[in-house]
């Protein structure tokens, strides 16, 4: 169980035996399902939950960006969430676009959200039911807030100050895309970036590390042996998380934030597709060396 890790907001968690009593769901709390395959909700999901697509439902279809605030009131109405709603979210890759979403979310101020440790790994390890039922719910009445763009968010210029002021940032992709020697997630297509490398100054501390092998949250005394031991951070530091795209990083931001307690943490989603194709900025490269 959460409470029993030493999290700071271990309320923030749900387990798979607390969705499983909550199957049937009322107004106040909605399952959200957040993949990167989006092909695996049609193949089987869990019970009542809805699914919210990363990419259609979240981002801009033109813009590098998130949908704004009108079409997140409508998104949540059409999908029965209403600002009172606790919304529980899980997903596919141990729970990364479920912290994707989960970012988003927050970056409207959406109050109540949380995620189910272990994600769809673990609901279907356990051999917990799945289905190919759609659920409808009556709309949600939503008021949807500002989006919080400057809170938990970073921009390039912002990035480009705290790499100035020698201030913490962690790389979350893996060794050889840190090191320069892919331009891309292992076993993905290239993509995005002209150059290899890292953010000048980051560390490197792949999002994985925090996640156990039934797809679960490490205890908080092993993640702070990964992220305050090994790396010397620690929750006074205004620190922001990259990866490729933000995904992954928003998983990072996740554990920092919730589960170990830092208050300044932020999610630079331009990450290295952009910080790799921008003209003049600092750039560390090992595999140039």
């Amino acid at each position: 169980m959460a409470a029993d890790k030493g999290y700071i907001y271990p309320d923030v968690l749900v387990s798979t035996q607390w969705v499983a009593d909550n199957l049937v769901q009322t107004g106040k709390i909605r399952l959200v399902e957040s993949n990167e395959d989006v092909l695996l909700y049609s193949m089987g999901h869990v019970p009542n939950a809805v699914h919210i697509d990363w990419v259609a439902d979240l981002n801009d279809a033109i813009r590098r960006d998130y949908l704004d605030e009108a079409a997140f009131a409508e998104l949540m109405a059409r999908n029965g969430i209403s600002n009172d709603t606790t919304v529980v979210f899980y997903g596919d890759k141990n729970n990364w676009w479920a912290c994707y979403a989960f970012w988003v979310f927050k970056l409207f101020g959406h109050a109540d959200c949380r995620v189910m440790d272990g994600g769809r790994k673990k609901w279907i390890d356990e051999g917990r039911e799945i289905t190919r039922e759609v659920p409808a719910f009556a709309p949600g009445v939503y008021k949807a807030n500002a989006r919080a763009d400057y809170k938990i968010r970073a921009f390039r210029d912002q990035v480009l100050a705290h790499v100035n002021a020698s201030q913490p940032l962690v790389d979350v992709r893996s060794p050889q895309e840190y090191r320069g020697e892919l331009l891309h997630m292992p076993g993905s297509p290239q993509e995005g970036a002209l150059r290899g490398g890292h953010i000048k100054g980051a560390v490197n501390v792949p999002w994985s590390q925090a996640v156990a092998e039934d797809g679960a949250f490490k205890p908080a005394d092993a993640l702070r042996a990964i992220y305050e031991t090994e790396q010397g951070l620690s929750p006074d530091q205004n620190v922001v998380a990259y990866c490729r795209i933000g995904e992954r990083s928003s998983h990072t931001w996740f554990v920092l934030t919730y589960l170990l307690g830092y208050p300044n943490v932020r999610n630079y989603d331009g990450s290295w597709t952009e910080w790799g194709n921008l003209v003049g900025v600092p750039i560390e490269n090992p595999s140039k060396q």
